[in-house]
């Protein structure tokens, strides 16, 4: 019955997170705020190859500090495309003890993205 799970990280501000996320390659599908004259808070969509982050500046919605492992076909090739676009890696590709190939990318809230080779079990 289950199709797919799409994680909230908590971010503030909007921009920051909207800026960051798009310098990862991910398109914004959607954006909500009760105040379309303010920027936050806002709950916004990213996609990129089928892949869907969702972020909010809402209070309760998720807390500063969330990790999401994103399953990727190649680390190293996508490390050095976000080098390429001077974004900061907090662990470049490291072959892990548990069999995975990972790297981890904080996002401007100090949300932990971790890509991953091998994380599919």
């Amino acid at each position: 019955m289950f199709r797919h799970a799409i994680p909230v990280l908590h971010v503030e501000p909007i921009n920051l997170a909207k800026d960051f996320y798009g310098k990862l390659g991910f398109e914004e599908i959607f954006s909500y705020r009760f105040d379309d004259r303010r920027s936050d808070p806002c709950y916004m969509g990213f996609r990129r190859e089928g892949v869907t982050i969702h972020v909010s500046s809402f209070l309760g919605d998720g807390v500063p500090g969330g990790v999401v492992f994103l399953v990727v076909d190649d680390v190293d090739s996508l490390y050095e495309e976000l080098i390429a676009k001077g974004i900061s890696i907090d662990l470049p590709p490291t072959d892990q003890s548990w069999g995975n190939r990972e790297m981890y990318v904080a996002d401007p809230s100090g949300n932990s993205l971790r890509f991953v080779h091998g994380g599919d079990r």
